[in-house]
């Protein structure tokens, strides 16, 4: 068994079952669920953008180390993000100012540390896309998936400069904004699926390579 191989389909099969259960909490508004799984998507992306770095071809390093970087910099702000909303701002009485800068949904600090993470998660795709040289449909559209994704940069970095979600109490949890998630659930997903087949089949070449040898 290669152990690599493992982790990273192991890994995407994280990303997909994460982000399909984010996108359900969502729409029944289950923030506190929503909370948890964001907590537990940025180690199988980890997982998953390592297991594509490792595949990477020599003349592509550069382009797969960055990704692999930037994932491990998504990984720190989301997690510090998530495990806030899941302890100090769950489990403690915040004065008014505190809950401005630490609620999700007062479009404050955290909101933008999340947004930035996003961001961020958004480069570190569009690097380890650029890395990949797909062989086949399936990598392709991987691929495509990957680097356009790229895109949710500037939005994510950029909006939040602007001032557009200043002093909206309603913030992440008005219909609007979890709608909007919802519908990039609808766009990474496809990602994470793509992901663990690509694994899926590698593993299952090097099953038969290792027959043809005895």
């Amino acid at each position: 068994m290669d152990l690599n191989k493992t982790i990273a389909k192991v890994g995407s099969g994280i990303v997909t079952v994460t982000v399909f259960l984010f996108a359900l909490f969502l729409i029944i508004n289950y923030s506190m669920g929503s909370f948890f799984v964001c907590l537990l998507l940025p180690v199988g992306f980890i997982m998953m953008t390592a297991g594509l770095h490792n595949e990477c071809e020599n003349d592509r390093k550069v382009a797969a180390n960055i990704g692999l970087a930037l994932a491990a910099v998504y990984c720190t702000f989301i997690m510090l993000v998530y495990f806030t909303q899941l302890t100090t701002v769950k489990n403690e009485q915040l004065t008014e100012q505190a809950a401005k800068l630490l609620e999700m949904g007062r479009c404050g600090l955290i909101f933008n540390f999340d947004l930035l993470g996003y961001g961020i998660m958004a480069l570190s795709t569009f690097f380890t896309g650029l890395s990949m040289k797909a062989k086949n449909k399936a990598d392709k559209w991987l691929k495509a998936f990957m680097m356009i994704h790229g895109a949710f940069y500037f939005s994510c970095t950029f909006m939040p400069m602007t001032g557009i979600f200043a002093n909206k109490p309603s913030g992440g949890d008005g219909l609007g904004g979890r709608l909007a998630l919802v519908a990039w659930c609808v766009y990474f997903l496809p990602i994470g699926i793509l992901s663990f087949l690509h694994f899926g089949k590698k593993m299952k070449q090097d099953t038969d390579i290792s027959r043809e040898h005895f």
